[in-house]
């Protein structure tokens, strides 16, 4: 009777872990969307001399500006290849977290941007949101972490020599 009890909890405790998995993931993607947004806003007047000037190539604009014997154009040129950076970055990120459930979460799992990734934890509220994917997380979470504990209870019950059942069955079947 112990054994179903703690059996329960654990596939409630894996039921509201996994359910927050969903949650995460979107978290993630929305500050990954609002940084991506930020950053094409911070270039968007660069954008727009190099579409004056450069035909819209701002790689052209940072070679300009790298070629000036002005120190600030120069400076300048440094700022403007690391919103570069940056924005492609994001770009990137938000791309690998538009694919399916999966996608996303091996994303997560593999090569999320530590950087977002802790300032995602940091400002994460836990939810429980009742939606199709946190139901389907928080169940498989649930049978596999209490799958995993039956299991080894079993196999440590087996070692301790517990739960030998052959006089039992012995008797059922006599």
């Amino acid at each position: 009777m112990l054994r179903s009890y703690i059996r329960m909890v654990l596939f409630a405790l894996g039921l509201m872990v996994a359910v927050q998995v969903p949650g995460f993931i979107k978290d993630y993607t929305q500050r990954i969307d609002a940084h991506r947004i930020e950053a094409a806003q911070a270039l968007q007047g660069f954008k727009d001399t190099s579409g004056q000037f450069f035909r819209g190539d701002l790689n052209a604009l940072v070679a300009h500006y790298r070629g000036s014997a002005d120190p600030v154009f120069q400076r300048d040129a440094d700022n403007i290849e690391r919103l570069l950076r940056r924005a492609q970055l994001f770009e990137n990120e938000w791309r690998a977290l538009q694919g399916n459930w999966l996608q996303r979460a091996w994303h997560m799992a593999t090569a999320p941007n530590p950087e977002l990734l802790q300032e995602t934890y940091a400002n994460y509220r836990y939810q429980v949101v009742l939606e199709p994917d946190a139901i389907g997380w928080g169940l498989a979470g649930g049978l596999v972490l209490a799958w995993i504990a039956e299991v080894l209870m079993a196999s440590l019950a087996a070692l301790v020599g517990l739960g030998d059942n052959r006089r039992a069955t012995r008797r059922h079947w006599n």
